[in-house]
Parts: structure tokens; C-alpha cells; sequence
């Protein structure tokens, strides 16, 4: 289905399923990464979320959340997101080089 490009059947898909995994960070990433595709931000946070209270220390995720942040014109919530990359991985330099950005708007 996502391969093909047919995200809202991959959705309602995914809610079909989701009970199968409720323990599952990566099938909460995939759900929200759609939800991003079809340009839904806010929904994708919510999935992000889910996934990063079952991984969270999972750097994909965080920064896929930081773009949902932007996106929206959420700014502080886009720079929580880049320091706990760093805190994660200090030498993620495009966190790095977004919050110096970020924190001087």
C-alpha cells in the first residue's frame, strides 16, 4: 500500500492493526511518517509520541517530530526536540547547526 502511494488506505490499514501493536515503536514511526506524507502534521505528532514513549532515545524519530514541530510554527517544541538529539547524539551536527538557528530567531 505505501509503496504504492495509497497512504489513506495504508491508514485506515494501520488502524485496523494497531491493537497488534500497541509495544511497537516502529509501527508508531511508520503510521506518523504517513501522516507526514499526506502533509498532517499534527496527526503525525501524535504517533511520534507514541513511538518515542516506547524508544526514547530513537534519533529518527526526534527528528521527524522536530520538522512536524516546524511545520506547525512550533518553535520551542522544534528546540526541545534538537537538544535531546544532542543529548543523545552530540555529534548530530544538523541538530546542532538547527537549534543554533532556532534559538536565534
Amino acid at each position: 500500500m505505501i509503496n504504492k502511494g495509497d497512504y489513506a488506505e495504508a491508514i485506515e490499514f494501520a488502524k485496523n492493526i494497531e491493537l497488534k501493536f500497541t509495544n511497537d515503536p516502529d509501527f508508531w514511526f511508520i503510521v506518523g511518517s504517513i501522516y507526514s506524507i499526506l502533509d498532517d502534521s499534527k496527526k503525525a505528532l501524535t504517533y511520534y509520541e507514541k513511538s518515542l514513549a516506547l524508544k526514547d532515545d530513537d534519533v529518527e524519530t526526534l527528528i521527524v517530530k522536530t520538522n512536524a514541530h516546524l511545520s506547525l510554527e512550533q518553535k520551542d517544541e522544534a528546540i526541545k526536540c534538537c537538544r535531546r538529539i544532542i543529548e543523545i547524539n552530540p555529534k548530530n551536527f544538523e541538530a546542532q547547526e538547527l537549534l543554533e538557528k532556532l534559538e536565534n530567531i
